[in-house]
């Protein structure tokens, strides 16, 4: 269930309670695709740096090390030592990126697996027992993620489609919840939002599934390829037609600035694997922008990655000592930028929440957004 308590003019405060705890929310959900957050990042790290939600892969953990085993030992949460909420994201996206890779029927999509090229088949039905297998809090619905520069006919006809498999998902999600060997018989439902950069589509397609009162909505086939500008044009237009007394999730967005203006326009949920991949090459998030420790001017540097900043790294160890760890390739230097990172989206999340329940959301996005823009 979903409370709404609070607006700042579009932005929203809620707190969407699961069977594995409430999720404040605006929320950033560290991205854990195979079951572990890359860089080396223990559950036991994840709550010393604030995570509320892990999101992890349906498609991956499908194909490795298979969803039946997950089952087997009695699901995601038991299998990787997390007790708070997990979403599964639907294995729709790797309809996109694995283009090369499949084929798109109105059963579901054939597959070839990106490790072994054996054949894999998912449609709407298959998505949802694979992810009441892995038994995540909150399971995403089997969609096609068209591209951004895809034709109007294309977009049409594939909207059209997963509306239609939506429903199917609705259906096998509702048999699978009454099941008595099911691990998570209380596993939410959201669903998703498409139609590419066309507004009329998007619009169209918002209105439709907000009928079909789903646990939450997200809005999909965003920061694929289309400007930020393209993107804050169609959550403009879309957000306002999906239930506000639901949570509204923008997938894989994306960096800060984009984090406060979707915040700006009703968005509660994110996810993104920038600050995990960023911090693995090396380039941290601070309030003062983005530094890239590879850079010279860090070699002698005894300053944290940004002063009086809590996290594990910034606590104990220098920039230079980070520095060093990174180019002779020692993973403990990853690692502490993975956290770094993660622990900066985090806390920057709860400095929104904070923003928007003192009613002061727009002057914390503008100073904000100024201070990461001015660098160091």
């Amino acid at each position: 269930m979903y409370r709404l308590l609070k607006q700042d003019k579009k932005a929203k405060r809620g707190e969407l309670h699961t069977v594995h705890g409430v999720i404040q929310t605006p929320v950033f959900m560290n991205v854990g695709t195979a079951a572990a957050i890359k860089g080396a990042v223990s559950t036991e790290d994840l709550n010393a740096i604030g995570t509320q939600v892990e999101l992890s892969n349906t498609y991956h953990l499908h194909v490795r090390p298979g969803d039946d085993v997950v089952y087997k030992m009695g699901g995601l949460h038991k299998f990787m030592v997390w007790d708070k909420p997990i979403l599964t994201d639907s294995g729709g996206f790797q309809v996109f990126s694995l283009a090369g890779l499949r084929k798109i029927k109105e059963e579901g999509v054939y597959f070839n697996s990106h490790i072994d090229g054996r054949k894999i088949f998912m449609g709407p039905e298959q998505s949802m027992q694979i992810q009441s297998h892995l038994a995540s809090t909150i399971a995403m619905a089997f969609d096609e993620c068209p591209s951004s520069v895809a034709e109007r006919k294309y977009v049409e006809d594939s909207v059209a489609r997963t509306t239609r498999w939506l429903s199917r998902c609705k259906e096998e999600m509702a048999r699978l919840n009454s099941l008595p060997d099911t691990i998570n018989p209380r596993q939410m439902l959201f669903g998703i939002n498409q139609g590419a950069i066309f507004e009329d589509i998007r619009i169209d397609h918002a209105k439709e599934i907000a009928g079909l009162d789903l646990d939450g909505y997200a809005i999909g086939g965003l920061a694929v390829g289309e400007s930020h500008e393209e993107m804050y044009r169609i959550l403009d237009a879309t957000v306002p037609h999906l239930p506000v007394d639901k949570p509204t999730y923008l997938m894989g967005v994306g960096t800060p600035e984009n984090i406060l203006e979707g915040v700006d326009r009703g968005v509660d949920f994110f996810d993104c694997v920038y600050p995990t991949r960023n911090g693995r090459h090396g380039h941290v998030y601070t309030n003062h922008g983005k530094l890239n420790l590879f850079n010279a001017k860090y070699e002698l540097d005894p300053r944290p990655l940004e002063e009086g900043c809590q996290c594990p790294a910034c606590r104990r160890y220098s920039r230079a000592y980070i520095r060093h760890l990174l180019k002779a390739k020692e993973m403990l230097g990853m690692r502490l930028c993975v956290l770094h990172n993660l622990y900066f989206y985090n806390t920057m999340m709860a400095e929104i929440r904070d923003a928007i329940d003192a009613e002061r959301y727009q002057e914390y996005k503008r100073e904000k957004i100024a201070r990461m823009r001015a660098g160091e």
